[in-house]
C-alpha cells in the first residue's frame, strides 16, 4: 500500500501471510476476572495480569433486558460467555475479584468454576461506606421498636 510515498504493508493482510487477527494469536496462561454486579446488571471482565482486557460481557449484551438484567441466570450466562472466550485462549489459571452488591455475585462465581479454570483466589471486595452505613441505620431502627 503506497501512502504519501511511502510504502507499507497492513498487519494481518493476505499479502504477508497474516490472515488471523493479533487477538487471537495470543496465549494467556493466567489472568484476572473482574465481576461487577449491581442491582439492575452484572458485568464480568476477563483481564491479563497487567491488566489489558482480553474479553468482556454483561447481562446486557447477553439479550437481557430490563428487570431481568439483574437476576442470578444473567449473572451466570454473562459469565459463561466472557469465559468462553479466553478458556480458548489458553487460559489455565486466573484470580477472581467479585465487586458490588448485586444478586449475580454467587452465580457468576459458581459459573467461573464450572468452566474448569483453576482459581488461585477469590477476593470479595467490600461495600461501600455509604451503603453500609444505609444498611447500618435500617437496622438499628428495627432493633429500636
Amino acid at each position: 500500500m503506497i501512502k504519501y510515498g511511502k510504502t507499507f504493508t497492513k498487519n494481518g493482510s493476505r499479502k504477508n501471510g497474516r490472515i488471523s487477527s493479533r487477538k487471537n494469536a495470543r496465549k494467556i496462561p493466567k489472568g484476572v476476572i473482574h465481576v461487577q454486579a449491581s442491582f439492575n446488571n452484572t458485568i464480568v471482565t476477563v483481564t491479563d495480569v497487567r491488566g489489558r482486557v482480553i474479553s468482556w460481557s454483561s447481562a446486557g449484551a447477553c439479550g437481557f433486558r430490563g428487570t431481568r438484567r439483574g437476576t442470578p441466570f444473567a449473572a451466570q450466562t454473562a459469565a459463561g460467555n466472557a469465559i468462553r472466550t479466553v478458556v480458548d485462549q489458553g487460559m489455565q489459571r486466573a484470580e477472581v475479584m467479585i465487586k458490588g452488591p448485586g444478586l449475580g455475585r454467587d452465580a457468576a462465581l459458581r459459573a467461573i468454576r464450572r468452566s474448569g479454570i483453576l482459581l488461585s483466589f477469590v477476593r470479595d471486595e467490600p461495600l461501600c461506606h455509604i451503603m453500609a452505613a444505609g444498611l447500618l441505620k435500617k437496622d438499628v431502627c428495627k432493633n429500636k421498636h
